[in-house]
């Protein structure tokens, strides 16, 4: 390691000094002070590959840095890089308590969802008769379903696990006593309701749950007949990848749908996590194809309406988030910022866990473009929505904001946001 950090710091060196910068200059365009990078040069500290990625495009280095750097050997529950020291910090797992296996009538009861028809005691055929017909159920139930979604984008993940998984027991106890074609519209849907608890448990720092209650959707969709969820839920795994900052795994499995017959909206968000896995490798060229290939999969999409969307629904240009949302990756936060300013403006504004997700990373790429008082100022408004959505994967990015903000530590802005990013990087624990 101690050689790797003085063959990193000799070559950043020696591009540095032939472009014909001093250290202040390159400081001032990278971002970081000019200790920090001559602790670097001088072997003290290990650069990360976010900060190599920022020297080789200050430097026209096409590369060659970012490949001197390690890259993790593995997956990890989270990721987290120090920009302040330039050391990589593995920390240990964040889980939320789920409980998305087992939830309780209590809990379905507090979370508000005494809707699941199972749950009340009702029948299949005293609902379908109360309803009149098979499709009033359906249509109830598709309708209900997006309430529940725009809960999701609302509340605290792990209130909302057990709402889902209650749901989607209460639709297969009903799709067990109606005829044929209700029954598999019903299992339809209540795959989509375990595939959608999936994502809650993932957003509650439950990866193990996320995983548990993806495949257990795909089992209900096979029952029904449906087989893409299976290649949804390696799409599913490639964002967990993804987080947990593993980028062999992310290009893996995304490339593992990108070779089925797949819909072409599941190929089209493949493409997008194999653009993010690509753009956590470094190669720009690569991660941009695989947005072009899939802005055209999705515009070929044409979804049933009976069924609801697989995927972000609250988007309304998801390959201009993703592509802003890569740049950031591959060390272009200028950019990046750029495509999210406009981005986060369309966000819908009762998708708050898209606002805080998106409107951290829009945060932290003009943040690691310089632009500190203005990073300051976009964050500010999010965090009270980072604390109600309560998501471990949006505060991965706000711990990487809050580290990069201190290298700026005296800064007025930084210093009058640091009392609220505190508390929002740690919600308060119910007892």
């Amino acid at each position: 390691m101690q050689e790797q950090r003085r063959v990193f710091g000799a070559e950043l060196r020696r591009l540095r000094t032939a472009a014909g910068l001093t250290l202040t200059q390159f400081a001032a365009s990278v971002h970081y002070s000019k200790g920090q990078i001559s602790k670097v040069e001088t072997g003290q500290k290990q650069a990360t590959v976010a900060f190599a990625r920022l020297c080789d495009r200050a430097l026209d280095a096409d590369g060659s840095l970012a490949a001197l750097v390690p890259q993790p050997s593995g997956p990890r529950t989270r990721s987290d890089r120090d920009e302040e020291t330039g050391v990589e910090m593995h920390g240990t797992p964040e889980r939320g308590s789920t409980k998305a296996s087992t939830p309780t009538r209590r809990q379905v009861m507090t979370a508000g969802a005494a809707t699941g028809l199972a749950a009340t005691g009702m029948t299949s055929s005293s609902a379908e008769a109360l309803g009149g017909l098979g499709t009033s159920l359906l249509e109830t139930s598709r309708a209900l379903f997006d309430q529940h979604r725009l809960l999701g984008q609302m509340s605290p993940p792990s209130a909302v696990v057990p709402v889902l998984t209650e749901q989607a027991r209460s639709l297969r106890r009903l799709a067990q006593h109606s005829g044929d074609r209700t029954g598999a519209a019903l299992l339809n849907l209540s795959a989509r309701y375990a595939e959608l608890a999936g994502w809650m448990a993932q957003e509650s720092g439950d990866d193990t749950a996320a995983v548990r209650l993806t495949e257990h959707a795909v089992q209900i969709a096979a029952a029904a007949g449906d087989r893409d969820l299976a290649s949804y839920a390696l799409v599913r795994r490639a964002l967990i990848s993804y987080y947990q900052g593993d980028a062999q795994d992310t290009v893996a499995l995304s490339e593992g749908v990108a070779n089925r017959r797949s819909p072409p909206r599941i190929r089209g968000l493949a493409a997008q996590h194999l653009a993010q896995g690509h753009a956590l490798m470094g190669d720009h060229s690569a991660s941009m194809r695989q947005l072009d290939a899939s802005r055209a999969l999705l515009e070929q999409d044409r979804p049933d309406p009976a069924l609801p969307v697989l995927g972000p629904s609250g988007l309304q240009d998801p390959v201009t988030m993703i592509t802003g949302w890569c740049l950031l990756d591959l060390g272009r936060p200028r950019e990046a910022a750029t495509l999210l300013d406009a981005a986060c403006a369309a966000l819908p504004p009762h998708a708050l866990r898209n606002q805080a997700r998106y409107g951290v990373r829009r945060a932290l790429a003009h943040a690691i473009g310089g632009e500190i008082e203005h990073a300051c100022a976009v964050v500010r408004p999010l965090l009270p929505l980072v604390r109600a959505v309560d998501s471990a994967t949006v505060r991965l990015d706000l711990r990487r904001l809050s580290r990069t903000f201190t290298r700026f530590a005296k800064h007025p802005a930084v210093v009058e946001l640091s009392p609220d990013l505190t508390a929002a990087l740690h919600p308060a624990v119910a007892v």
